[in-house]
């Protein structure tokens, strides 16, 4: 037993824990927990604990059924909403088949492999996100969505719930570990934004992953309702999540370089054109679901087009220069992400992503100088600025034939994840919608 390990034994003895939650992502990001008996955990470090993983979204066919969860030591934390009566803590898991190897259809998994691939070429990957949320009156849509103020951008509401309700959050993440750098109102209506310090990617998935969970539970405690959802809304902006990306080389930035323009070096600027050449295909899992195209194409500042600016927000890469003088905080802004991807695909793709583009020596196109929304289609075609996918459909279509996300997510993931999005857009097109009704109900 290793002294991680070690550790996490001693501190659920003295800390009275009496429950610790084994937490693991099915394909589609959704968050599995099974809560197990501290005297199990010893077991679980060295042997595993066994479940049906036919019954998880995307890991394994009915007769490959057995599958085993293998705590991260590393990532025990406790839980600070349950109280010291039922004190509880977690443990983020890798998933194993009964031979001992790495499940191919663990998200994390994939994940840590692309890391290992970075990790060969010399580069550790970090990212910091900014992740958008909504604060509703209640959980019931039937009743109408009811934000819980009508403020705005950086507002400032005395009395506010969203002031209360992002003190506690923040108070939560910090006691669980998870630095964060800003919290704020963003521009819709009861909409919020809480920014998390860089981390490398693996850590940040977990965080985003565990950072959900914390803004539901502290939604419940306080009777509101919180929601990812991408577009909740038609009349308001939605819920993105902006990820600053960045590699570097030992202790160094290998993106900085302060002779260049926008200091963003040689690799850097490699990295981003692989980016821009490669975001259609990779657009089915960063933004996943059929709402994610009402907020890529409901305007509000979310990027349409495929192209790239300095300060300029239209783009769907920026270059961002907060600090020009530090150059560890030269990094990438890709801004097309929603806050309700899976974060451990969607990290693995746009790493994939960049680094083909160095690898391929890609050029980078000209800077984006003018507002992309406010150009004519004409203007867009002539400067090259594809569009991303309109539609989980077309998105589908070019995730299809994309041999960078096949080789990324590998054949089970990327067989299972087309299946299931297949799935939900055809749900989707059945649908008779409000909007069909009221425009042609009594009509036609």
């Amino acid at each position: 037993m290793d002294k991680q390990q070690d550790f996490v034994l001693r501190t659920i003895e003295e800390q009275g824990v009496r429950f610790v939650r084994l937490w693991f992502t099915d394909v589609t990001g959704t968050l599995k927990s099974v809560a197990v008996a501290p005297a199990e955990i010893e077991g679980a470090f060295t042997e595993g604990i066994g479940f049906d993983g036919s019954a998880i979204e995307g890991f394994a066919r009915v007769s490959e059924a057995d599958m085993l969860v293998h705590p991260d030591p590393d990532t025990f934390q406790v839980l600070p909403w349950r109280g010291e009566i039922d004190a509880t803590a977690r443990m983020f898991c890798d998933i194993h088949t009964p031979d001992g190897h790495p499940s191919p259809t663990d998200p994390r998994h994939v994940l840590r492999r692309t890391l290992e691939r970075a990790a060969g070429e010399g580069f550790t990957f970090f990212v910091h996100p900014e992740i958008e949320f909504y604060l509703l009156e209640h959980a019931n849509y039937r009743d109408g969505i009811q934000p819980v103020d009508e403020a705005g951008y950086f507002d400032n509401v005395p009395g506010g719930t969203a002031h209360d309700f992002r003190r506690r959050a923040v108070r939560i993440l910090e006691e669980l570990g998870i630095s964060v750098e800003f919290s704020h109102h963003e521009g819709g209506p009861g909409q919020n934004e809480i920014d998390l310090r860089y981390a490398d990617a693996l850590d940040m998935a977990d965080n985003i992953m565990t950072f959900r969970t914390v803004i539901k539970e502290v939604a419940i405690e306080q009777g509101v309702h919180a929601t990812f959802m991408p577009k909740p809304m038609w009349q308001h902006p939605g819920s993105g999540m902006h990820t600053h990306l960045s590699l570097f080389e030992g202790d160094e930035n290998v993106f900085y370089d302060p002779s260049a323009e926008h200091q963003l070096s040689t690799t850097g600027r490699r990295f981003v054109a692989g980016l821009l050449r490669h975001a259609p295909e990779i657009t089915a899992v960063t933004n996943q679901w059929v709402n994610s195209y009402k907020r890529l194409w409901g305007g509000d500042e979310a990027p349409s087009y495929v192209c790239w600016g300095h300060s300029n927000r239209s783009a769907l890469v920026r270059i961002p220069r907060y600090k020009p003088s530090k150059s560890s905080s030269a990094r990438v802004e890709y801004r097309a992400m929603d806050s309700a991807a899976n974060p451990y695909l969607a990290f693995s793709l746009l790493l994939a992503a960049g680094l083909k583009g160095i690898e391929g020596e890609y050029e980078l196109p000209a800077e984006a100088l003018d507002d992309v929304w406010q150009m004519t289609p004409r203007e867009r075609q002539v400067l090259g600025y594809t569009p991303l996918p309109t539609s989980l459909k077309e998105a589908i279509t070019l995730m299809e034939d994309s041999e960078l996300v096949a080789e990324t997510l590998g054949e089970q993931v990327f067989s299972y994840f087309l299946a299931n999005k297949r799935e939900e857009w055809n749900g989707y097109r059945a649908q008779v919608t409000d909007y069909e009704l009221e425009h042609s109900f009594r009509a036609l």
